[in-house]
């Protein structure tokens, strides 16, 4: 098989006065930012407005709210026996000590590695989009679209919570309530979440200008032609 063509830099449809509508995915020419769709009158925009400056913003809060949700107990148990403050790797272990495998790598993945792959995955494509480079473009795209795949799974340790206190009080053998890591873990889902929204994948493919070659000295255009 013959190697594919190199055709180039590719002109996006911001380049060609294109504007799609986020709302209901019409596509229309010469529209004007802020200009009202036709179709469902949602403000129109080339790119969402100040999508840096919100990402970083919602990415920065998170990453401060990260380390509270994991060292704050989310999990307090309290029986005949005394009380219990669980954290989130204090419950894999214990899972894992319990021989629930399964729960435990589980919790661990959703509740610990997605939200670190997440911050760390959207800030990267937050500094390589707003330095406009060009750097693995097709990759990045489809690592933005990955994160949107796996976000809805961050909020599983939220539910094992809440299965567990529903489930103990149901027996009768003790009372369990939610700790204060509970909810720095949910600001840090939702916050990831409203970073990914408001960074746009559109300007993955907003690169900066190649500058065009310098033009050669007379002295080389001579020696050129004489070459020719």
């Amino acid at each position: 098989m013959s190697e594919p063509e190199n055709l180039g830099p590719v002109e996006t449809a911001m380049q060609l006065g294109l504007k799609s509508c986020h709302h209901c995915g019409s596509v229309w020419e010469g529209a004007a930012d802020g200009e009202p769709c036709a179709r469902c009158a949602t403000k129109l925009h080339s790119r969402k407005p100040d999508t840096f400056n919100r990402t970083w913003a919602y990415l920065i809060a998170a990453a401060i709210l990260y380390l509270p949700a994991n060292m704050l107990p989310v999990m307090i148990t309290k029986s005949l026996f005394g009380t219990q403050q669980d954290t989130i790797l204090s419950g894999v272990i214990y899972f894992w000590v319990s021989g629930a495998y399964g729960l435990a790598a589980l919790i661990f993945i959703a509740s610990f590695l997605v939200p670190l792959f997440k911050l760390t995955a959207l800030t990267l494509l937050t500094y390589l989009s707003q330095h406009r480079s060009d750097w693995r473009q097709l990759e990045r795209a489809k690592l933005y679209r990955i994160l949107e795949a796996i976000g809805r799974w961050s909020m599983l340790d939220v539910f094992v919570v809440a299965l567990l206190a529903g489930l103990v009080r149901i027996h009768g053998f003790a009372e369990i309530t939610a700790g204060f890591g509970i909810a720095a873990f949910g600001a840090v889902v939702v916050l990831t979440m409203l970073a990914s929204l408001s960074f746009d994948p559109r300007s993955t493919w907003d690169v900066r200008n190649v500058p065009a070659p310098e033009a050669g000295t007379d002295d080389d255009m001579k020696s050129s032609g004489e070459t020719a």
